[in-house]
């Protein structure tokens, strides 16, 4: 058997925008994913559903599989002929082992490649502000480690040369020995007033950002109670960090969302909130599930020619629309002169990714928008079909119905409460750790509610509730809970910037 081969992938400093495409390209085909605590999950969507993951992470004083295991690991792996993406946090050959892990398999001949990652060091100065060369003050950069082997007790570094040849000092994994650096730093020769920056979480949301003096800065970490990860920049060019801070001036940053959506749609939300800075946690609290029958729908499906209009209220009725015509060897030719209604520009942008544009789009982005619409163009003697989820209101049909039209109406989808989400949510909620859950249907808001019943009042403490838009606000007012924000068009993107408005300036 031909062995396969191994990608020693640098996965960044955790924000996920920041992996190449090259490593993204060696994770969607890679046969196993060997990762570590710093290499951000959410990575690992971009892996093949049927890929193996393997946790090895390690963390101070923690190791899951201690790193000659993790090396044979890989070894075992290829040598049974499968493609293996070993991702690791920052840059495989930046204080990652990952030389280690590459000898051990040449020494096997095991084929290997190497992608390269956004070093740690590099990205948390980009992000807090901090240029780490400028042409004004320094040219010079080094590297280090601050957590050598226990024996050799930093040691081997040269502190003369460190504290008077070298502009910017950038120590990775120093939290420990940070007053042990500051002190020989100074002993050396280096000022005692020397700015010095610690950034925790580099990249992510939850990044904190301490700058002090060389002489002081290991009493304010501890005061502060700054742990690792964290990276430590010593030199004259943190000064630049007030003039130059962007990451932790954006609206959101620091703030904290719970997404209740289904994970395929949440993709475009989490990514309008991040842009803003914020963290966000997805745990849905609807699934969706097909019809228990689908003769109905079916039956539908194969007289498509014969109706006036398609109705469709939302993107996972449109993904189960064309799906399910796929599975019965339909395509859009089936759709040959009917006109196509889209409740709002998320479910037109959804039709029109299967290569179609909606012929109407009320601007009333309810089931109300629709009829009104509708009625305003004349339904009588017109037939339509309204696919559509179980717990979807009768809206539509009754007032077409009402009106002299013939409405089809077969349940596409249905909305399920997970059965495994109720104690993650539980400490979110009970630790204060979000400022707010957002809802974008009732469903998600009852599935919730469901979930805790009337106990959610004592857990929701201080986090907020915000709403999609007027129907989603009736379901979690009805509850007796407060809506704290609810945009004035109802739309993800409008949410966002009521999100925004909502909290004050950073």
């Amino acid at each position: 058997m031909n062995p396969g081969k191994v990608y020693l992938i640098g996965a960044g400093p955790g924000d996920p925008g920041l992996l190449t495409i090259k490593g993204r390209d060696c994770l969607a085909r890679a046969d196993v994913i060997i990762y570590d605590y710093l290499a951000n999950p959410v990575l690992l969507g971009y892996a093949r559903p049927e890929a193996e993951r393997i946790y090895v992470g390690k963390s101070c004083g923690k190791h899951s599989l201690p790193q000659d295991e993790i090396n044979q690991l890989l070894a075992d792996k290829a040598a049974a002929g499968l493609n293996v993406a070993r991702l690791k946090g920052g840059d495989p050959y930046v204080f990652g082992r990952g030389g280690e892990e590459a000898s051990l398999l040449h020494q096997q001949n095991i084929p290997f490649e190497v992608v390269p990652g956004v070093t740690a060091g590099f990205a948390a100065a980009a992000y807090a502000g901090i240029p780490l060369t400028h042409r004004d003050i320094t040219t010079s950069v080094a590297l280090l480690t601050g957590h050598e082997r226990p024996e050799r007790k930093l040691s081997s570094l040269d502190w003369q040369k460190l504290a008077t040849g070298l502009g910017t000092l950038i120590f990775y994994m120093g939290m420990t020995n940070l007053k042990l650096i500051s002190e020989k730093l100074i002993e050396h020769g280096r000022a005692a007033d020397t700015p010095v920056a610690v950034v925790q979480w580099a990249t992510l949301p939850r990044q904190k950002t301490l700058t002090g003096r060389l002489d002081e800065i290991a009493e304010q970490v501890a005061k502060a109670k700054i742990e690792p990860p964290a990276v430590i920049i010593i030199g004259e060019v943190v000064r630049y960090r007030e003039e130059l801070r962007w990451y932790d001036n954006l609206p959101l940053f620091g703030r904290r969302f719970l997404i209740t959506r289904p994970r395929a749609q949440a993709a475009s939300f989490v990514a309008l909130l991040q842009a803003q800075g914020a963290e966000t946690i997805c745990i849905p609290t609807i699934e969706i599930a097909p019809p228990d029958d689908w003769q109905p729908c079916d039956q539908a499906l194969g007289q498509l020619g014969d109706y006036d209009g398609l109705i469709l209220t939302s993107a996972n009725a449109v993904d189960a629309l064309f799906d399910r015509m796929s599975v019965l060897g339909l395509d859009l030719r089936a759709l040959a002169g009917v006109k196509i209604i889209a409740v709002g520009p998320k479910t037109a942008k959804s039709i029109e990714t299967r290569g179609l544009k909606p012929d109407l789009i009320p601007s009333d982005y309810r089931a109300e928008g629709v009829v009104d619409e509708l009625l305003a163009r004349g339904v009588s003697g017109k037939r339509y079909l309204y696919p559509h989820t179980a717990i979807s209101r009768s809206l539509i049909p009754d007032c077409l119905n009402a009106a002299g039209a013939l409405v089809d109406a077969p349940i596409i989808y249905r909305t399920l409460a997970p059965q495994d989400k109720q104690e993650m949510i539980r400490h979110l909620l009970e630790s204060g750790e979000l400022d707010a859950i957002c809802f974008s249907s009732s469903s998600t808001f009852d599935n919730l509610h469901a979930m805790f019943g009337d106990e959610l009042h004592q857990l929701q403490g201080e986090t907020a509730f915000f709403s999609i838009g007027p129907l989603t606000s009736a379901s979690i007012r009805k509850r007796g809970f407060e809506v704290a924000l609810e945009p004035q068009s109802w739309t993800l993107d409008a949410l966002v910037e009521a999100m925004v408005e909502y909290y004050p300036n950073p």
